[in-house]
């Protein structure tokens, strides 16, 4: 695994390849990744280095996160109005400006007004049958879902479900918006003691410090197939739960979908 950390002002040179585009919150990438736990590995070093900070990485497809991550943040509960007079040439002013930007989204997940239940967000998404191999399939082997080059966020929060604040998405309508998704994640946090660490164009990520119980796993499996197959009876009868549910006592981490047909994000063979 390599890593590289961004130029101050998130440009890409001949020294440093990649830019921060829509990911203002990026502070480093990694290359060449072998495997999942090389990811969470790294972002503890981070987080032990500098507990002032939350560190969230990206998962899968970097270049289209970044491009609805843009979008989502244009969301009238999430963004913030540019000052008169602002300069968007301005580093000093741009920079403030996200700074505040990131903290406004933080504050919004916190409104009582606007925040979601697990409840709430149950039989939301439209899923299918082949969205429930999907998740058989990205917790068996995880490592398929990260992309070829990972930013780590670097996010000024003061707890790790808000830092999904520095990386906002569910941009399209039959997705999870940042709401919802919040949620998720507040529950996963909450009952199962799951940690945010991960998120992609179409995937979030989430680990534990050892993997559930017998008991545990089979409570969590039967709560996310009513989250994935509320209303659909399709979902709700598929076969692969039980197997999900002893994935989940073996593994300490969890991969979930949050956008429509997040199953075509993977290539699902035979047998899957």
């Amino acid at each position: 695994m390599r890593t590289g950390t961004f130029a101050p002002d998130g440009q890409a040179t001949q020294e440093q390849p990649f830019r921060k585009g829509n990911l203002a919150c990026s502070h480093e990438w990694l290359e060449d990744v072998a495997s999942l736990d090389e990811v969470l590995a790294r972002l503890d070093v981070l987080r032990a280095a500098d507990p002032a900070h939350c560190y969230l990485s990206t998962l899968d497809d970097l270049d289209q996160c970044s491009y609805t991550c843009g979008h989502a943040s244009q969301d009238e509960r999430l963004y913030l109005e540019v000052p008169e007079g602002f300069d968007w040439e301005d580093p000093v002013q741009l920079a403030a400006w996200e700074c505040d930007s990131l903290r406004h989204r933080a504050g919004q997940l916190r409104n009582p007004e606007l925040m979601q239940s697990w409840e709430q967000v149950c039989g939301t998404l439209c899923t299918i049958g082949p969205d429930v191999d999907a998740l058989l399939a990205a917790n068996r082997a995880p490592e398929q879902l990260l992309d070829d080059v990972l930013y780590l966020q670097r996010v000024p929060v003061a707890a790790q479900d808000l830092a999904i604040a520095g990386l906002p998405n569910g941009y399209f309508s039959a997705d999870w918006d940042m709401f919802q998704n919040h949620a998720v994640i507040r529950h996963l946090g909450q009952a199962h003691g799951y940690a945010f660490f991960g998120m992609g164009a179409s995937w979030l990520g989430f680990a534990r410090a050892q993997p559930l119980d017998a008991a545990m796993a089979r409570q969590l499996a039967a709560e996310l197939r009513q989250l994935y197959g509320k209303g659909r009876e399709e979902v709700l009868e598929h076969g692969g739960w039980a197997q999900l549910a002893a994935l989940l006592a073996q593994r300490r981490t969890l991969l979930l979908g949050y956008t429509e047909s997040f199953a075509e994000t993977l290539d699902l063979g035979e047998g899957d």
